[in-house]
């Protein structure tokens, strides 16, 4: 099983109502929710944790894990309300206003997290909830506690809003990197990280070094990069796809990427560290077409493994 760990939470986006102003409608979502459900749909054994609250949100969240085949018995559940997402959609780009002071997902403390059973072989984190406290201690301190023995990926989606301690935030994302064995990242996140590096290949070289097996980087419409341990570099090409918004692209991305990997039983500890540049690309191709179909639909609705 691959356990996605970090935020669960609710994106209220834009509609038009009857009364001609614009409404929100709740939708699951959250980066770590969304890869957590696209693997249960693509077929994938996989398992979601996460805080999540008792209200009619945090219900609406497990439902729909559940409905995509997720397993929910690593949440850890408490009276506290559900983050909310306000999104505003400009030309299908999403920007986002949170509430999520005090909320479920990020005041998960190490001591709620249920234990990591054997059954656990691979692990994947990212997201906001990698940058909002304390919940972002606790998810550094289970990747530190049970990333040894199992495959580790992350895609840090580096939001500089979010993070209130700069210094505090490049440690821990140090810490995780150093028992990661695939990172994605965007260029954006790149430059973020690696702002004295004059080249795109040198902010590359500096994050293998971190620690990862495999770096993935998403450049949009111009596709995805995946360079190995060892310089080897395999690219591949965006699917075409009619844009209605991009919300939950790059999680679903992950999501092929990961589901590739499973399937030819690549996402193992003792096989991750030595994928082979074909086993690199095959991985990227089944992200880029898993997430050309979430883009072609509004919300971050992946695509079931039957509709590819």
């Amino acid at each position: 099983m691959i356990l996605c760990c970090g935020e669960a939470l609710i994106d209220m986006i834009p509609e038009p109502t009857d009364g001609g102003r614009t409404g929100f409608v709740p939708h699951s979502g959250g980066a770590i929710f969304n890869t957590a459900r696209a693997l249960g749909r693509l077929g994938v054994e996989v398992g979601m944790l996460t805080g999540l609250s008792e209200d009619m949100f945090g219900q609406q969240l497990e439902q729909d894990l559940r409905e995509s085949h997720v397993d929910t018995r690593h949440i850890a559940k408490s009276d506290r309300p559900t983050t909310l997402a306000f999104v505003q959609l400009k030309d299908g780009h999403a920007t986002y206003d949170f509430y999520d002071e005090n909320s479920a997902g990020r005041m998960l403390a190490i001591d709620a997290v249920p234990p990591v059973g054997a059954h656990v072989s691979g692990l994947y984190f990212g997201g906001i909830s990698l940058a909002c406290e304390p919940a972002a201690e606790t998810y550094c301190a289970l990747l530190e506690r049970d990333g040894t023995e199992r495959a580790v990926m992350i895609d840090p989606n580096i939001r500089p809003g979010f993070i209130k301690d700069e210094a505090r935030f490049r440690d821990r994302l140090a810490r995780m990197f150093a028992g990661t064995d695939i990172v994605k990242v965007s260029d954006d996140d790149l430059d973020w990280m690696y702002p004295d590096k004059g080249s795109l290949q040198a902010q590359i070289e500096a994050l293998l070094a971190a620690g990862p097996a495999l770096v993935i980087v998403t450049r949009g419409g111009e596709g995805a990069i995946g360079v190995l341990a060892d310089g080897t570099e395999v690219r591949v090409a965006a699917e075409k796809a009619q844009v209605v918004d991009t919300v939950g692209a790059g999680d679903t991305f992950n999501a092929g990427v990961l589901a590739a990997l499973s399937e030819r039983g690549l996402f193992r500890k003792d096989k991750v560290r030595s994928l082979s540049a074909e086993d690199a690309s095959a991985a990227l191709s089944y992200g880029a077409k898993v997430a050309a179909v979430t883009v072609s639909r509004a919300g971050a609705n992946p695509p079931w493994k039957s509709e590819l």
